[in-house]
Protein backbone atom coordinates (compact mmCIF):
# COMPACT_ATOMS: atom_id res chain seq x y z
CA UNK A 1 0.00 0.00 0.00
CA UNK A 2 1.76 3.29 -1.07
CA UNK A 3 0.72 6.24 0.31
CA UNK A 4 1.60 9.55 -0.87
CA UNK A 5 3.49 12.72 1.24
CA UNK A 6 0.75 15.49 1.55
CA UNK A 7 0.94 19.57 3.20
CA UNK A 8 -2.44 21.28 4.50
CA UNK A 9 -2.66 24.83 5.81
CA UNK A 10 -5.43 26.34 7.86
CA UNK A 11 -6.01 29.70 9.95
CA UNK A 12 -7.92 29.83 13.43
CA UNK A 13 -8.72 33.62 14.20
CA UNK A 14 -9.84 34.92 17.83
CA UNK A 15 -10.89 37.69 18.71
CA UNK A 16 -10.95 37.23 22.64
CA UNK A 17 -13.19 39.46 25.13
CA UNK A 18 -10.33 40.00 27.77
CA UNK A 19 -6.86 40.90 27.71
CA UNK A 20 -5.71 37.45 29.40
CA UNK A 21 -7.58 34.60 28.23
CA UNK A 22 -6.60 30.77 27.71
CA UNK A 23 -8.80 29.22 24.94
CA UNK A 24 -9.12 25.30 24.46
CA UNK A 25 -8.71 24.89 20.86
CA UNK A 26 -7.90 20.94 20.93
CA UNK A 27 -12.01 20.54 18.82
CA UNK A 28 -10.70 23.21 15.91
CA UNK A 29 -6.98 21.57 15.67
CA UNK A 30 -8.84 18.00 15.70
CA UNK A 31 -11.41 19.04 13.39
CA UNK A 32 -8.28 20.37 10.96
CA UNK A 33 -6.43 17.26 11.10
CA UNK A 34 -9.40 15.09 9.73
CA UNK A 35 -10.28 17.75 6.58
CA UNK A 36 -6.42 17.22 5.64
CA UNK A 37 -6.60 13.54 4.90
CA UNK A 38 -3.02 13.04 7.23
CA UNK A 39 -2.59 9.58 8.43
CA UNK A 40 0.44 9.61 9.65
CA UNK A 41 2.46 13.34 10.44
CA UNK A 42 2.91 16.00 12.10
CA UNK A 43 0.52 19.04 13.42
CA UNK A 44 2.19 22.52 13.85
CA UNK A 45 -0.03 24.73 15.79
CA UNK A 46 1.84 29.02 15.73
CA UNK A 47 0.02 32.02 17.05
CA UNK A 48 0.73 34.67 14.52
CA UNK A 49 1.26 37.46 17.16
CA UNK A 50 4.65 37.81 19.22
CA UNK A 51 2.24 38.48 22.63
CA UNK A 52 0.74 34.92 22.50
CA UNK A 53 1.57 31.99 23.25
CA UNK A 54 0.65 28.14 22.38
CA UNK A 55 0.99 25.09 25.06
CA UNK A 56 0.03 21.64 25.95
CA UNK A 57 -1.27 21.05 29.02
CA UNK A 58 -4.22 19.73 31.42
CA UNK A 59 -8.18 21.64 30.45
CA UNK A 60 -8.82 21.44 34.49
CA UNK A 61 -10.10 24.89 35.61
CA UNK A 62 -7.85 25.15 38.68
CA UNK A 63 -4.55 25.00 36.92
CA UNK A 64 -5.56 26.92 34.21
CA UNK A 65 -6.12 29.58 37.17
CA UNK A 66 -2.98 28.36 38.51
CA UNK A 67 -0.70 28.96 35.30
CA UNK A 68 -2.01 32.27 34.71
CA UNK A 69 -0.82 33.36 38.48
CA UNK A 70 2.16 31.73 37.94
CA UNK A 71 3.11 34.07 34.90
CA UNK A 72 1.85 36.93 36.21
CA UNK A 73 4.09 36.29 39.47
CA UNK A 74 7.58 35.83 36.61
CA UNK A 75 6.17 38.50 34.06
CA UNK A 76 3.68 40.99 36.27
CA UNK A 77 2.08 44.12 34.82
CA UNK A 78 4.04 47.00 35.78
CA UNK A 79 4.83 50.33 34.03
CA UNK A 80 8.65 49.89 34.57
CA UNK A 81 9.79 47.94 31.10
CA UNK A 82 12.09 49.72 29.26
CA UNK A 83 9.44 48.43 26.15
CA UNK A 84 6.93 51.15 27.38
CA UNK A 85 9.30 53.69 26.69
CA UNK A 86 8.33 52.85 22.79
CA UNK A 87 4.81 53.68 23.35
CA UNK A 88 3.55 50.57 24.18
CA UNK A 89 1.90 49.51 27.37
CA UNK A 90 2.51 45.26 27.24
CA UNK A 91 5.45 44.52 27.78
CA UNK A 92 4.13 42.12 30.12
CA UNK A 93 2.28 39.80 27.36
CA UNK A 94 5.61 39.63 25.39
CA UNK A 95 7.60 38.34 28.53
CA UNK A 96 4.40 35.79 29.34
CA UNK A 97 4.11 34.26 25.69
CA UNK A 98 8.21 33.45 25.68
CA UNK A 99 7.50 31.33 29.59
CA UNK A 100 4.44 29.49 27.87
CA UNK A 101 6.35 28.54 24.46
CA UNK A 102 5.63 30.23 21.02
CA UNK A 103 3.94 26.77 19.30
CA UNK A 104 3.77 22.98 19.42
CA UNK A 105 4.07 20.49 17.18
CA UNK A 106 1.69 17.30 17.90
CA UNK A 107 2.04 14.23 16.49
CA UNK A 108 -0.68 12.25 14.01
CA UNK A 109 -1.05 9.02 13.81
CA UNK A 110 -3.97 7.62 11.85
CA UNK A 111 -5.30 10.37 10.76
CA UNK A 112 -6.12 11.64 14.59
CA UNK A 113 -4.02 13.90 16.76
CA UNK A 114 -1.83 11.40 19.00
CA UNK A 115 -2.08 13.00 22.70
CA UNK A 116 -1.91 11.66 25.90
CA UNK A 117 -5.15 11.33 28.33
CA UNK A 118 -4.98 14.54 29.89
CA UNK A 119 -3.37 17.21 27.10
CA UNK A 120 -5.17 19.42 25.62
CA UNK A 121 -4.08 22.29 23.32
CA UNK A 122 -4.54 26.23 24.35
CA UNK A 123 -4.03 29.28 22.74
CA UNK A 124 -2.98 31.77 25.49
CA UNK A 125 -3.79 34.92 24.26
CA UNK A 126 -2.05 38.30 26.48
CA UNK A 127 -2.43 41.56 24.37
CA UNK A 128 -6.11 40.39 23.80
CA UNK A 129 -9.48 42.18 22.35
CA UNK A 130 -8.44 42.48 18.70
CA UNK A 131 -8.19 39.63 16.03
CA UNK A 132 -5.32 37.50 16.02
CA UNK A 133 -4.41 34.56 14.13
CA UNK A 134 -2.77 30.83 14.74
CA UNK A 135 -1.58 28.85 11.99
CA UNK A 136 -2.30 25.28 11.59
CA UNK A 137 0.37 23.46 9.25
CA UNK A 138 0.17 19.80 8.69
CA UNK A 139 2.36 17.76 6.83
CA UNK A 140 2.39 13.49 6.74
CA UNK A 141 1.36 10.78 4.57
CA UNK A 142 -2.30 9.57 3.62
CA UNK A 143 -3.45 6.38 2.78
CA UNK A 144 -3.66 5.36 -0.44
Amino acid sequence: MAAGMKTHTEYLTFNTRKQYEMVHITPQIDEIVRRSGIDDGLCFVSPMHITAAIYVNDNEEGLIHDIGEWLEKLAPRWPGYQHHQTGEDNGDAHLKALLLHHETTLPITHGRLDLGTWQRIFYAEFDGKRSKRVIVKLMGVTKS
